[in-house]
């Protein structure tokens, strides 16, 4: 396959996850009709993609993360992976829990803006500011990015468990054992490592074997030019087809592995459905998926918010605002970041992690 290709897809489901993300997050019945009839109806059909479609997207940003990291490692590569990722990772962490805290020590103190807020007056003091960069305190959907930082630190552990198939038949045992007994592990999340280390295998066999096998095979067949669809990957379709068996299953047993495996399967299955080459260029607006992430959680918190002080309380408008959602952060998002690119380049490198 050729590499365009594979990056090429790896921008769109990228983009795909980060909207979903944003559904996620973007939960309003209550906030516009409180206990009033019609709230638990708009809730249930919200649901449908915050808590179907949408759990999928965080694990998809753990496995495309894992693929990469573990693409083409060596032990010789490892101290350039750390600090390509402190520049793409870890900078734009601290930056964007250090801007959400000052954002709401500032918001909390200004009248008209406080009760949108809803914290009360936020502390401003160096050991609150040191918590809320460390901890994610008021940007809570980082979590996601605190865990990855913990993965990539992890990265000579793994790379020793993973790279022979009995470390990783063993470790893959241990980590599906904890989800099962909901034995919590010291720092990380047994869900995010069984993501994280599924992809990572992928990649160490590709590496190994000197073959793309099917996680980037049949994008551009020989001889095939480049415009031509390859089928989707009939096994792909099966295991999307899996997925909502697995997430019903889990629903009547609660049995948390079920769970698990259904995000495991959607993002596998979608990925393999997929054709590479069938997926046009990515726009501008597309590639800043990492800003994208690190500002949805303010503009959907502010419009949802704001929107409830001046809207009319009835189901259609919270429902209405909820499908709309991703576009109008997009849509912010994208003004906002060609206004940074052009006037705060620094800034926008720094929130964007170069990219």
């Amino acid at each position: 396959m050729e590499e365009e290709y594979f990056r090429r897809k790896i921008s769109w489901f990228s983009f795909f996850f980060s909207l979903l993300v944003i559904w996620v997050h973007s939960y309003n019945g209550e906030l516009y009709l409180g206990k009033a009839g019609g709230a638990d109806a708009v809730y249930r059909l919200e649901a449908l993609l915050g808590d179907g479609a949408g759990q999928i997207a965080v694990p998809g940003f753990f496995m495309v993360s894992g693929y990469l990291f573990y693409r083409d490692f060596t032990w010789q590569k490892l101290g350039g992976k750390w600090q390509r990722r402190i520049h793409s990772v870890l900078v734009p962490y601290i930056v964007w829990n250090f801007l959400y805290y000052m954002g709401y020590v500032v918001a909390s103190r200004l009248p008209w803006i406080r009760d949108v807020v809803g914290k009360g007056v936020v502390p401003f003091t160096l050991s609150a500011m040191v918590d809320a960069v460390a901890h994610y305190t008021y940007n809570y959907v980082f979590w996601y990015l605190h865990q990855l930082i913990l993965l990539i630190l992890m990265a000579p552990f793994l790379y020793f468990v993973l790279k022979s198939l009995w470390g990783r038949g063993l470790f893959l045992a241990f980590l599906w054992w904890a989800v099962a007994a909901k034995a919590p592990l010291p720092f990380v999340n047994a869900d995010a490592l069984i993501y994280y280390s599924s992809a990572a295998c992928l990649a160490i066999d590709t590496r190994k074997n000197q073959e793309k096998g099917q996680v980037e095979a049949g994008f551009k067949p020989k001889g095939v030019g480049p415009m031509i669809c390859r089928r989707p990957l009939p096994w792909g379709l099966c295991l999307m087809a899996l997925s909502p068996l697995l997430y019903h299953a889990g629903l009547r047993t609660a049995f948390v592995p079920c769970f698990v495996l259904c995000r495991l399967a959607a993002v596998a299955g979608l990925w393999l459905a997929v054709p590479g080459n069938c997926l046009p260029p990515e726009k501008d607006f597309m590639k800043g998926n990492f800003f994208l992430y690190g500002a949805h959680f303010a503009l959907v918190r502010f419009i949802n918010k704001a929107g409830a002080k001046v809207l009319p309380p009835v189901p259609a408008v919270p429902v209405a605002l909820y499908l709309a959602m991703p576009f109008l952060v997009v849509a912010a998002v994208t003004v906002l970041g060609k206004a940074l690119r052009r006037h705060a380049p620094v800034l926008w490198n720094l929130l964007s992690g170069w990219r």
